[in-house]
């Protein structure tokens, strides 16, 4: 666990180290923000470029804890010394004010980043829950994606899985995007629990996304108010789903509270997908479930941020509010550092005499070329919505080519070793489907429905012109390639799953909300009746997604995925099987060989399809093993399998031949659960 946590503080520290090589006048807050997601991001890949080496051991460990050190050399320059210094200082009076003549905006920032850190801690609490019984889930949504990613977590930790194999489909390339699991094995490894393993970098990366946020909206719009309510409404995202609450108590003589403190259902997303309710929260829907998509947004946003920031005309001064103000004041001038620091927000590299590319450009190529191995579809958003943004401004045709140049040197071959001899089929990711899961719905209701008054809201933002327009020229050119994030998912699939495209269609929410939020701050800055108009238009955005937290935060449900018997029966099979053992056990999301890092000739098929993999013919052959018709000994050699497992899972899926398998010796015997070796 102490390993663990020194591995994310440097991470943290290099990544923050980073930000003084482009962001010019970033506070420490913000930096430590971005700095844990590049930190993290970069331990990662390079974790795993050394473990391709080395396998997952102590000393791929200890090599990329030296590795990551490197940019702690910046602090060798008098000048990046000097910008850390006045940053801290800066800091601890603001701390110092806060505590002893704290002003409004002290006091907000104060009870939201305390909030921000005490909700992520109680969220990322409830993704895997050890108890005496068993190992459970208290999201809903994670109970299918929980035991796949401890499959991938223990595929690296205990079964050396280099080059990564599918660890749900033996012999298969792993083309998903599993860099934040293997940071997670990375963690294991280093002495910390399987629990603990996630929920260090989920915390980390959760309450640093909420920054990342609020700064990107502080960017765009340099007013406070909304930006403070950008992280806000994507967090707490989520439609019209609020109205079932009055249908909840209806149904029951119990009292609202008595319905809040036994919430049975989500408010933004049902299963039954006949009932249109598709959009989701972000937090129970994205960020718990999908640990790929918790990284892969925040390493967009900065990336979106240094679009915003290189943007600035020659003359133009970024930061121009009373705290950016002072910073400025506080901050070494340009003789007294050697790297130097520019009033502009350009800050130019000067690679030759014809192309100059500004810092922000390149480090938001750095930063985008990191993904792909992260999370696949921010990659496709951030390149698909740059491509976009390089055509509107191509006088700044420099810039961009120093941005694609960056990204595509890191992610290259990230993308071309992941996908080279891939079993993937591209035509499973790739075909037209018009209107996301509208189902038989009206498309349009189907999205009034599913984000409630958003678009109405974001439309006029967009058009509100009481003397000049609220939203200006240049942030308007700026978000309008994010629309092509909305309306091209609603035209194409990007996943053998339809509703995978929410991984794309979320950057369309991500940079409206800031557009929305600052209409909310206009109405808030009038009079009595606009705020009370504000405040109502808040809560309507944001109770539905605010029902799901509520109910996650409170400890409302637990849902089994590993009871105690299949536990010990997995640390079982680590003891008495080789790591790279192949064993065979039914098709299903939560098989106890999971837990063991072994090889899983298949599991869940469900799965296997939506990663573009046809299972169908090894499901077919894995049933008739399990019958032990005339062909079963011929399969089992077929596909090299050395264990099979006979429990209740088994039972429940398929027919069992129990006379077939007693020819097999038993080498494990827990409760129910069996284990036979496969002599081959």
């Amino acid at each position: 666990m102490i390993i663990s946590l020194a591995l994310s503080l440097l991470a943290i520290a290099s990544g923050t180290l980073l930000t003084y090589t482009y962001d010019e006048d970033a506070p420490l807050a913000s930096r430590l923000c971005g700095g844990a997601c590049i930190g993290f991001a970069c331990m990662a890949l390079v974790g795993l470029i050394v473990a391709l080496a080395f396998g997952l051991n102590a000393t791929t460990l200890a090599v990329t804890a030296a590795l990551l050190a490197f940019p702690l050399l910046l602090l060798t320059n008098e000048g990046t010394r000097d910008r850390l210094n006045a940053d801290v200082d800066q800091a601890l009076r603001s701390i110092s004010r806060a505590s002893t003549k704290p002003d409004r905006w002290a006091f907000i920032y104060f009870l939201f980043y305390a909030g921000v850190m005490i909700v992520m801690w109680l969220v990322f609490d409830r993704a895997l829950l050890e108890k005496p019984t068993g190992l459970y889930t208290g999201v809903l949504n994670n109970y299918g994606d929980l035991p796949f990613h401890i499959s991938v977590i223990t595929r690296f930790a205990y079964g050396q899985n280099f080059p990564p194999e599918d660890p749900t489909f033996a012999g298969a390339r792993f083309t998903y995007p599993f860099l934040t699991d293997f940071v997670s094995a990375m963690f294991l490894r280093a002495g910390a629990s399987l629990r603990n393993s996630m929920f260090i970098g989920n915390w980390i990366i959760g309450v640093a996304l909420v920054g990342v946020l609020h700064r990107f909206g502080l960017q765009l719009l340099r007013n406070r108010t909304a930006a403070i309510l950008t992280p806000v409404l994507v967090i707490l995202n989520g439609g019209f789903g609020w109205y079932m609450l009055f249908s909840d108590v209806n149904k029951t003589d119990a009292g609202v509270f008595q319905i809040l403190n036994h919430i049975q259902h989500s408010y933004t997303i049902l299963p039954d997908v006949t009932q249109g309710w598709r959009w989701g929260n972000s937090v129970t829907s994205l960020l718990v479930p999908q640990r790929g998509f918790l990284l892969g947004i925040p390493l967009a946003v900065i990336v979106f941020t240094q679009w915003w920031w290189a943007a600035g005309t020659d003359g133009e001064k970024r930061g121009q509010g009373d705290a950016e103000k002072k910073r400025q004041k506080s901050t070494p001038s340009k003789r007294q550092t050697d790297i130097p620091v520019s009033q502009s927000p350009r800050l130019r590299v000067f690679l030759s005499p014809f192309l100059r590319i500004s810092r922000p450009m390149l480090a938001a190529g750095f930063v985008a070329g990191l993904l792909p191995l992260i999370h696949a579809h921010s990659f496709i958003a951030v390149m698909g919505v740059g491509g976009v943004l390089a055509l509107i401004n191509i006088k700044r045709w420099r810039d961009w080519i120093g941005f694609f140049v960056v990204a595509s040197v890191i992610a290259g071959p990230q993308l071309l070793w992941s996908t080279h001899g891939s079993a993937v089929s591209t035509k499973a990711f790739i075909g037209w489907e018009f209107g996301w899961g509208h189902g038989d719905e009206n498309i349009i209701w189907f999205w009034i429905k599913n984000t409630g008054v958003f678009i109405p809201l974001l439309v006029l933002a967009l058009l509100w012109k009481p003397d000049q327009y609220l939203v200006s020229r240049k942030l308007l050119f700026f978000y309008l390639p994010f629309t092509l994030c909305f309306i091209v998912p609603n035209l194409i699939k990007f996943a053998p799953w339809i509703w995978d495209n929410i991984k794309i269609l979320f950057y369309w929410w991500i940079a409206s909300a800031p557009i929305v939020a600052l209409f909310l701050a206009r109405l808030w800055n009038g009079d009595l009746w606009h705020r009370v108009i504000a405040a109502c238009l808040f809560l309507v955005l944001t109770l539905a997604g605010g029902l799901d937290v509520y109910a996650l935060v409170s400890r409302q449900g637990e849902y089994e995925e590993f009871d105690r018997e299949g536990v010990t029966f997995a640390e079982t099979i680590k003891q008495q099987t080789p790591p790279n053992a192949m064993i065979l056990h039914a098709p299903i999301h939560n098989t106890p060989i999971f837990l063991t890092g072994r090889r899983s000739l298949m599991g869940y098929p469900g799965h296997i399809w939506t990663h573009g993999i046809d299972s169908g013919p090894r499901e077919a052959d894995i049933k008739r093993i399990y019958e032990g018709g005339p062909d079963a000994l011929a399969l089992l050699a077929k596909y090299r399998v050395d264990y099979v497992v006979v429990d209740p899972q088994e039972r429940s899926v398929m027919k069992v031949n129990d006379a077939f398998f007693n020819r097999f010796k038993e080498i494990v015997s827990v409760g129910d659960y069996h284990l036979y070796k496969v002599a081959q």
